[in-house]
């Protein structure tokens, strides 16, 4: 018969009832505290993904370029001579809610740990961010501490916040998601893997000091939100990077020596996490003597060590009778270093207390044996009452300029500027192209090699269509590399849905990623890590589905890289992709004008954007494009003024509409309109002839749309007519005009 405060503890743990009879099936009797413990972190959804595996493994996950796919601490990709990049996106979506600045901060200590324990130097940081009402008072609060924990964690570090992407739905009112980017550069036989192997070597606990902060986190990011869930602070992890910039470099430097057999950050779940995928992958077992634990509190029991998610801090397992070296090394940068057991061959994680044993578990019991489900799903009912959208249902506006300034003035278009100035983006000298541009570019030192790194998803398209919503996301980050010159080579994604008990959430979870797996497989981009964020919702109101793609690509020469900005007076304008389509749906101006989220999202061709990145990555290699910039939220006015817009100074320019409004579409729909596998490009007009002939070559249409002026001037003819310095003030103060003007 179970013990009813045994079970009750279980299910304080996250542990369903049948969950924790397996539990006592397999030990053949009750588990302890502790081992309860550890079993409610590891089979939490958060740890576990008891939800998603099933849906993960359609994902491709291969290729000639992948030399570490999923499973380890970071994805790593093969960019020639040796040289690899090593990059993955995390979720800190609850903390953040709970302690911004906290929760923010740490999530970039988190995801920072996860590329060094690899062996790679962190060479920039991206993040996605998301936000409720603008105006609310509480959104407000969300922003700041956010961007202060972005700024705080990564400019003490010394590693450049280089791009991000940010938007504003009231979806996300009581859920905000922070969604954290890191990519370092290493060689690759130099790549480190998280392995305890090897029978007898001692396992080594380096960095700061345990405490309680952030006791059952992982469980904690595996729950919905109620009014209560702000009471949970003490869950909430607090960072020091200051001493993650020592921990950084003396495992960078441990690295060099021939002592480490296996290494993993202690991140969600803590020791217990890093001890028990380690064995789990070498098929070991591990004995740890938990008072050998450094502590910064007094009194603390084995649960809490095992649990605490303290930052800073780092497993790894050394060669025996290489302890020496390595104390050394850690001692030289002031951290701690303690040997705090073995490895052993039992298959089991033994946690001793001096003589006494706390707990004893199978590894597989704890890792693999974690409960998968393959959840119910159901076409949401909401998806029915989606209106088909008929424009000649909209009112023509009477005033397109002022629609046009206030769609590029709202929150989610408008320049992040406020945001990106907060963070260091040219520390370590290697920025190329920075925040505001498609993609973030650093150069490799030593090369002539860039590295392009850009993220995307529309949450609207997705609530609407998560298929093909997501397959937007993967072709727009595709388009977005492209555009710089850059050739995809992969994915690391941060998917972000509600609860997956909820058979529509789990059909939107399914949804997507069957469309990111389409579209990653046309652009031969593997997903080589990744991140699922369940249970974001906040007292039943879910999150819409945001499956986060972040992608990176290698431009083999930095020299060639394209910017979105227009550079000379007098060069032609032009459209690749053709003609502007009657695409509203889930739009930025559907919601600014009309207060709508609704209709279908706009079509996508993967074939068709395939063809336009492999046409803009050749033109950049011969360096016939001036600029190329995309065109996605807010349609071709806003993407041609966002093109004027260059950091050093405003462009004019002219449009002759009818030469690409092709379609005789209604003006707000010509200009607005978010039709997908656009670009809008500039060049010398000498080169006319040779785009042409290479658009043709390509499969891509080339239109003739104006030309780029000194005159204070943006004009689109027949249409927009005004200052560029008066469409320039509307975008580059939106984004704090909104957040200052709360309303609650």
């Amino acid at each position: 018969m179970k013990n009813k405060k045994s079970l009750q503890f279980a299910l304080d743990h996250g542990l369903t009832e049948s969950e924790y009879e397996k539990i006592i099936e397999t030990l053949g009797r009750e588990p302890n505290s502790t081992e309860i413990g550890i079993l409610g972190a590891m089979w939490s959804e958060h740890c576990s993904y008891k939800s998603s595996k099933v849906h993960l493994k359609k994902f491709p996950t291969t290729g000639k370029q992948v030399i570490q796919g999923p499973g380890e601490n970071a994805g790593v990709v093969d960019i020639g001579d040796g040289d690899c990049v090593v990059f993955k996106m995390e979720s800190h979506n609850h903390p953040s809610f709970i302690e911004p600045y906290q929760g923010a901060a740490t999530g970039v200590g988190g995801i920072l740990r996860d590329i060094f324990t690899m062996g790679a130097r962190p060479v920039a940081l991206l993040n996605s961010l998301r936000f409720g009402y603008p105006r609310l008072q509480k959104t407000k609060f969300l922003v700041e501490g956010v961007v202060s924990g972005i700024a705080g964690y990564g400019n003490c570090m010394g590693i450049p916040t280089i791009g991000g992407d940010i938007y504003f739905d009231d979806c996300y009112n009581g859920n905000p998601l922070v969604n954290a980017f890191a990519l370092g550069v290493t060689k690759e036989n130099n790549v480190f893997r998280g392995y305890a192997s090897g029978e007898g070597n001692p396992v080594i606990y380096v960095g700061s000091k345990t405490g309680r902060d952030g006791i059952q986190g992982a469980i904690m990011a595996s729950d919905t939100f109620t009014e209560e869930t702000e009471e949970k602070r003490p869950a909430v992890q607090v960072g020091d990077p200051f001493t993650e910039k020592l921990l950084l470099e003396a495992c960078l430097e441990l690295f060099k020596t021939d002592c480490v057999v296996g290494i993993q950050d202690m991140g969600a779940a803590g020791l217990t996490s890093s001890s028990t995928e380690m064995a789990d992958r070498a098929g070991t077992g591990l004995e740890i003597g938990i008072d050998r634990v450094p502590r910064r509190e007094e009194g603390m029991t084995p649960y809490e060590v095992m649990l605490s998610e303290s930052q800073e801090r780092m497993l790894v397992v050394l060669e025996k009778g290489k302890e020496d070296t390595a104390r050394e090394i850690f001692k030289k940068w002031n951290l701690d270093f303690s040997i705090i057991g073995k490895v052993t061959n039992s298959g089991r994680l033994t946690i001793l207390e001096e003589e006494t044993i706390a707990a004893d578990l199978p590894v597989d019991l704890i890792t693999s044996g974690a409960p998968t489900y393959e959840r119910p799903v159901k076409e949401p009912d909401y998806l029915k009452k989606i209106k088909k959208l008929d424009p000649e249902d909209l009112p023509e506006p009477e005033d397109t300029q002022k629609v046009f300034l206030e769609i590029l003035s709202s929150p989610t278009v408008s320049s992040k500027k406020w945001v990106y100035e907060q963070y260091d983006h040219m520390v370590r000298t290697d920025t190329v192209l920075g925040p505001g541009a498609d993609s973030a570019i650093i150069r490799l030192k030593g090369t002539q090699k860039g590295i392009a790194m850009t993220s995307n998803v529309n949450s609207r398209y997705c609530y609407l269509n998560p298929r093909k919503g997501s397959k937007i996301a993967v072709a727009e980050s595709a388009r977005n590399l492209a555009c710089c010159g850059a050739s995809p080579l992969a994915i690391t994604d941060c998917l972000n849905f509600g609860n997956p008990e909820n058979p529509e959430i789990m059909w939107q979870f399914q949804e997507s990623v069957e469309g990111m797996s389409e579209a990653a497989k046309t652009f031969n981009t593997p997903v080589v890590s990744g991140n699922v964020s369940l249970y974001n919702e906040t007292e039943g109101v879910a999150i819409f589905p945001t499956p986060t793609v972040a992608m990176v690509g290698l431009i083999k020469n930095a020299s060639k890289i394209v910017t979105p900005w227009f550079q000379n007076s007098g060069d032609l304008v032009i459209l690749l992709g053709g003609a502007i389509e009657e695409d509203i749906g889930g739009s930025e101006y559907l919601k600014t004008q009309h207060g709508l989220i609704d209709g279908e999202p706009p079509s996508i061709d993967l074939d068709k954007e395939k063809k336009l990145a492999e046409m803009l990555i050749a033109c950049a290699s011969q360096s016939i494009l001036k600029s190329a910039h995309d065109i996605s939220e807010g349609g071709f006015a806003v993407a041609l003024a966002e093109c004027c817009f260059s950091p050093d100074g405003t462009r004019g320019v002219v449009v002759k509409a009818p030469d690409i409004n092709e379609n005789s579409l209604r003006s707000d729909l010509f200009l607005f309109s978010e039709t997908q596998s656009r670009v809008i490009a500039s060049i010398n007009e000498n080169n006319w002839g040779e785009i042409k002939e290479m658009a043709s070559n390509y499969g891509v249409p080339a239109l003739r749309a104006g030309v780029v002026i000194d005159n204070d001037r943006f004009c689109v003819e027949g249409l927009i007519d005004m200052r560029i310095s008066a469409v320039h003030d509307a975008w580059s103060k939106g984004f704090q005009r909104n957040l200052s003007a709360t309303e609650g």
